[in-house]
């Protein structure tokens, strides 16, 4: 019964246009991103809610023109920068991109890890080392439509965030007046957090990720139809993909921003009602919600923890390895079999083994995640003003360049980012 249920959902045609945008979206909710939106929930209460509905637009606005970069070209985004501009702007900003992914991945699996020893005690460090390990075989065993499929159900993960807030006695007035009528005060600390969670929403990885997965999706329909090259694209057939990359990416983005509303509300709720508003890490946001929620409470966060882990560390992992062989034109493809692109398989390797083996060494977790948002701040700038020329090239678009509505959103998400980073700057 359960499995007919099952085929039932995953063979619907909404369910099956659902790819990218979704998957991207979900891993923006790493263990990383978990503890900055506890942090933002402990430290300002219910006054940090309007932040998931202001980034939600931009959010949108910026993946949707990574999408189509992806889709129209048939190219990755480091391979369409590597086309447009000087090699060392691409070296460079590949170059960043792995090393804050990396870092990423280090603190992700450190969260999982820990998580994990919270609900069944153990060594966090021997779960760290199982949960990197069998993020990397999924990426080099499994087939793309296979492996997408179990991170499409991954997302659920998530679900429990919201499923805390249930448990939870919550003012829903005072969260209505947080979300649309913050009381704020412009001070170091404030705009420190506002820059956090800008760049936690809007990370660069993603950018990659999206367009790469779109290049997957080419090549999945092109093998399905016998090796028939898809590109160009008829104009009736770019304009079906464009309408599913809409909607993808809204849903995507939007299931991303309610989420992280939800990791905010309930650490609001519980942390900063009980006078705790100092979190470093999603492990103990999760253990500091035990004595205050419950076992319910703690045991639904903690798994969401590990689940999301399973979900970015692949993705960050992924983007970085996609970068980087598109920058050398080396053969990349979650498709494609270790032997046919073993240098994309090994950035994968030495992005997922090195953030396990930077658990092992003195490196601060606190202090690498504050690495990772730091770097991704600074490289999100030009790698978005990159992104937005060449999505208005009609040498690179054709007719499909995007139009004044969507090129208006995604240079305001790229000034946002740029005022963010001058913030973080100036506030160090």
């Amino acid at each position: 019964m359960v499995r007919k249920i099952y085929k039932s959902i995953a063979e619907h045609p909404r369910v099956k246009q659902i790819g990218p945008g979704l998957i991207t979206g979900a891993a923006d909710d790493d263990p990383s991103g978990i503890a900055t939106y506890s942090q933002a929930g402990a430290q300002f209460g219910f006054h940090m809610l309007w932040t998931m509905i202001f980034t939600y637009p931009l959010m949108v606005g910026i993946q949707m023109v990574s999408a189509r970069l992806g889709c129209i070209t048939g190219r990755g985004l480091a391979a369409n920068v590597k086309a447009a501009f000087p090699r060392p702007v691409l070296y460079c900003i590949v170059g960043l991109l792995l090393v804050a992914n990396t870092i990423n991945v280090a603190a992700d699996i450190a969260a999982m890890g820990e998580a994990m020893r919270l609900l069944v005690g153990g060594s966090a460090r021997l779960y760290s080392v199982a949960f990197g390990l069998t993020c990397l075989g999924l990426q080099v065993f499994l087939r793309y439509e296979t492996y997408v499929r179990y991170l499409k159900w991954l997302t659920l993960a998530l679900l429990s965030y919201v499923a805390v807030v249930f448990t939870l006695d919550v003012p829903w007035a005072q969260v209505l007046q947080g979300a649309l009528l913050p009381q704020l005060q412009l001070d170091h600390y404030t705009i420190s957090m506002i820059v956090a969670v800008l760049g936690t929403t809007i990370s660069p990885y993603l950018f990659f990720w999206q367009a790469a997965q779109e290049v997957e999706d080419l090549r999945s329909v092109s093998a399905r139809n016998g090796g028939a090259n898809l590109l160009p694209h008829a104009e009736a057939v770019a304009r079906q993909h464009l309408r599913r990359i809409r909607w993808d990416t809204y849903l995507g983005m939007g299931f991303s921003n309610l989420i992280a509303f939800f990791i905010i509300l309930s650490a609001a709720a519980t942390l900063h009602v009980h006078g705790i508003t100092h979190i470093d890490t999603a492990a103990q946001a999760a253990e500091a919600l035990r004595p205050i929620g419950g076992p319910a409470t703690f045991a639904m966060f903690s798994l969401g923890i590990i689940g999301t882990g399973m979900l970015a560390v692949p993705v960050l992992a992924g983007s970085a390895a996609y970068a980087v062989a598109e920058s050398f034109e080396w053969s990349s493809g979650l498709d494609a079999k270790v032997h046919e692109a073993w240098e994309f398989y090994g950035i994968v390797a030495v992005a997922t083994i090195g953030g396990v083996i930077l658990n092992f060494t003195q490196l601060d977790p606190i202090r690498a995640l504050v690495w990772s948002a730091e770097i991704n701040g600074v490289i999100a700038i030009p790698i978005m003003a990159i992104m937005m020329s060449l999505a208005t090239r009609a040498n690179i678009m054709g007719q499909f360049v995007i139009r004044p509505r969507l090129r208006n959103l995604g240079w305001t998400a790229t000034g946002v980012m740029a005022v963010s980073v001058v913030a973080m700057i100036a506030t160090a």
